[in-house]
């Protein structure tokens, strides 16, 4: 069986569940989902300027109203458990985890841990964190031994 640790920000779409679980063809898929609480992982100017960069003002003026911090734990924890549930349904094996502190030194226990044969980082565009190259993806390809893909989340 493959196992793919897959590091989310926001719940799995019906869309992302269809692309993940069809990404090795017939072969069984195992996930492991790290789920990081949106207020945590990057600063509110960034996500504001990707959101200009994106043409969506009226995210980049939303950006602090969302729960942050210790706040956006239990929304973390009902997307994961959408999430799993979503992956579950489509016949793979899924667990997870929310994680708020030391993403990456999780990531690379996770890994360790699991086996895993790769890690999937499921993401929005970050434009100016990608730019520096301070996007989970690309501080994960230097930290976990495993070939590391970056997709984009399906968005509405």
């Amino acid at each position: 069986m493959f196992t793919s640790v897959l590091m989310i920000e926001k719940p799995l779409s019906p869309e992302d569940v269809e692309f993940l679980t069809t990404l090795h063809g017939d072969e069984a898929v195992a996930f492991v989902l790290l789920m990081q609480p949106r207020g945590d992982q990057a600063d509110v100017l960034l996500r504001a300027i990707d959101d200009v960069a994106l043409g969506e003002l009226k995210d980049a003026v939303r950006e602090g109203d969302e729960p942050e911090g210790s706040e956006a734990k239990g929304p973390a924890e009902r997307g994961l458990a959408h999430s799993l549930a979503a992956l579950k349904a489509a016949g793979c094996e899924a667990r997870g985890q929310v994680v708020e502190k030391h993403p990456l030194d999780r990531l690379k226990a996770v890994v360790e841990e699991s086996g895993a044969d790769e890690v999937i980082v499921l993401t929005e565009p970050h434009y100016v964190e990608e730019f520096f190259h301070r996007d989970w993806a690309s501080r994960a390809r230097h930290k976990v031994g495993v070939p590391v893909l970056k997709l984009f989340a399906h968005s509405e």
